[in-house]
């Protein structure tokens, strides 16, 4: 594949890594969930933000079945309806895979434009499926959240791929 001008060449992403940051996300999560705001509406979503990039970047090492089992988790964390946000990470997966080689052709700003719809999907089939049980609505700050998280896309973008930009052979004239 020919590389976009100006993108610099990456070095490969380590595994431990990649489920590292995935943990973390999720972590992250789970603090927040239990924070003042509690299950804020507004609130963005860290671990499918986490999983979208990764997905793109990654797509041999994260895909579906992982993102099944960190929205399996997510659901018995959160005491949600079993498999509600297995269904949402799922399908946000899915369509991360799908579009990652063409996404991975644009400018980091243009990619959150682009992994916006994603999360709007996302959010709005886990309101969907709390809807379909008998949840009440959220209210509309829900439509806050994808929002929120297409705008931390650039920063979740130079924070997972820190890793991969040093030097294979690092030394005093070239340190980074």
């Amino acid at each position: 594949m020919i590389m976009p001008r100006g993108q610099q060449l990456l070095l490969p992403a380590n595994p431990l890594f990649v489920v590292f940051s995935m943990l973390a996300a999720m972590l992250v999560n789970m603090t927040a969930s239990i924070s003042v705001f509690g299950n804020a509406a507004w609130l963005p979503d860290l671990l499918s933000i986490v999983l979208v990039f990764w997905c793109v970047h990654q797509p041999r090492i994260v895909g579906i079945g992982l993102a099944f089992l960190f929205g399996v988790l997510t659901d018995v964390h959160q005491a949600a309806l079993m498999g509600q946000h297995a269904l949402a990470y799922t399908v946000l997966g899915f369509l991360a895979v799908t579009i990652h080689r063409r996404l991975l052709w644009f400018s980091v700003p243009s990619q959150a434009m682009q992994v916006f719809p994603l999360f709007f999907i996302a959010h709005g089939l886990e309101l969907m499926v709390r809807m379909l049980a008998g949840d009440t609505f959220p209210g509309f700050w829900l439509l806050l959240a994808p929002v929120f998280e297409a705008a931390l896309w650039p920063v979740m973008n130079s924070l997972l791929l820190a890793p991969q930009r040093r030097a294979p052979d690092p030394d005093a004239d070239r340190p980074l």
